[in-house]
């Protein structure tokens, strides 16, 4: 079955929006991996203006919702469309001048820790998998290399083989926390055992996570 517009933004994470009285494509999610964007997207009124521009807007809009003058608001749009996080949909005529009507180039955003360099958390420094702060290592190591991963099948159109499991699980006691994660370990062991192949002529590596964490729920859930 050849596959359609829609079946194609769905594997590459695209939304579609009425923009300008055209359908077009927005990511779903974005990841910073550029230190001056990362700095940029931080300051309070560009967060603000980014979450505003979910849905096309111009300076002069902005301006009303966000309390600033418009002249302020088109420095920071400007700033914004410099580190490609916000894009031009419509030039629109005002009168005896062009309105520039802008929005977000995706619908979230994750700083991925290679925006740090050097000082972003490295699993390989103090590997235990006891350790709450090696936890957020691995974990931030899986942002920051799904992120580029993510970006190349981006640019290239392709869909990236993901899977991901989550869930939630209520213990009676801290001893069966314990066996459970003693038998998790000893089951991924085995699984993995069973299907790595070190001599697989076209084989591709793939790394597997496997988490345990206390669950906070969230205030509006």
């Amino acid at each position: 079955m050849p596959a359609t517009p829609d079946s194609h933004a769905r594997r590459l994470g695209l939304t579609k929006k009425f923009v300008g009285g055209r359908v077009a494509d927005v990511l779903e999610l974005s990841v910073i991996d550029d230190p001056a964007a990362a700095s940029v997207s931080l300051d309070p009124v560009r967060l603000r203006l980014l979450a505003e521009l979910a849905e096309p807007g111009s300076a002069t809009s902005l301006a009303a919702r966000v309390g600033l003058p418009r002249q302020k608001v088109n420095y920071h749009l400007r700033t914004l469309e410099q580190h490609g996080l916000v894009e031009l949909v419509e030039l629109r005529r005002r009168g005896n001048m062009t309105e520039r009507v802008m929005r977000a180039t995706a619908a979230s955003y994750v700083i991925s820790p290679a925006a740090l360099g050097a000082a972003a958390p490295d699993p390989a420094r103090a590997p235990d998998r006891l350790s709450a702060r090696w936890l957020i290592a691995v974990a931030a190591r899986t942002v920051r290399e799904v992120g580029d991963l993510l970006a190349g099948a981006t640019r290239t159109g392709k869909r990236l083989a993901t899977f991901t499991l989550d869930g939630e699980v209520r213990f009676a006691s801290a001893a069966d926390r314990a066996a459970f994660a003693e038998e998790l370990a000893t089951a991924v062991t085995a699984l993995v055992g069973r299907y790595h192949d070190d001599h697989a002529p076209r084989g591709r590596p793939d790394r597997v996570v496997v988490a345990i964490h206390p669950h906070i729920p969230r205030e509006d859930s």
